[in-house]
């Protein structure tokens, strides 16, 4: 696969067993990104639960699963850590669960959007504070809702500094239309979190 330090996402569906969906999409990108066959790569956790993938031998590559109804999406990258989020578009109580939730520039900027906006963008920053807490290992403990994100740009923007996170980035890919695809159009708010720098984000339609 083409790319430095690229970050690869591969989506697809479920088909009602998350768990054998999320190992073979994390043997897929294992094989990819460490060029060895499927069969090889493989698949387990660490002490706190977090996926690792490796080929056998002390290389080991940074991934970041998450669920959204019947989609699996997994990233990774070889430079350093990733994290991904993926949530379902759906009503939900915005306002009212950014003042409880969120860091309070936060709440205030998503009450200042329109009202039609205002579940996406509560979206946006849900999916990109989960996608940084994976990619740091801590997930949303310590503080994690109320950490600072970048202002969305909404989807398609690039990675984004995450104020006063060092070298943390955060972003949300453009996603492909719907189709014969795993991911329906409209219907799916993706983030990716990096530590470091990052060549960009290809996403892998299984």
């Amino acid at each position: 696969m083409p790319g430095r330090d690229t970050v690869y996402v591969f989506l697809g569906r479920t088909d009602g067993d998350r768990p054998a969906a999320a190992r073979r999409l994390l043997r897929r990108a294992g094989g990819a990104l460490l060029g060895r066959a499927e069969a090889e790569i493989r698949v387990g956790r660490d002490a706190a639960g977090r996926p690792l993938v490796d080929a056998g031998d002390a290389v080991e590559l940074p991934v970041s699963v998450s669920h959204a109804g019947g989609i699996v999406v997994v990233a990774a990258r070889r430079g350093g850590g990733v994290g991904v989020d993926a949530e379902r578009r759906r009503d939900l109580p915005a306002l009212a669960l950014a003042r409880r939730w969120y860091a309070p520039q936060e709440a205030a900027w998503l009450r200042g959007r329109p009202p039609g906006c205002q579940v996406e963008a509560f979206l946006l920053l849900w999916t990109a504070k989960e996608a940084v807490g994976k990619a740091v290992g801590r997930g949303l403990r310590d503080g994690g809702l109320r950490r600072p994100m970048p202002v969305p740009g909404g989807p398609g923007e690039l990675l984004r500094p995450v104020p006063g996170a060092g070298g943390l980035r955060v972003g949300h890919p453009r996603l492909p239309p719907g189709g014969d695809g795993p991911v329906l159009a409209g219907d799916l708010v993706l983030a990716v979190a990096v530590d470091g720098p990052a060549d960009g984000v290809e996403l892998v339609i299984d």
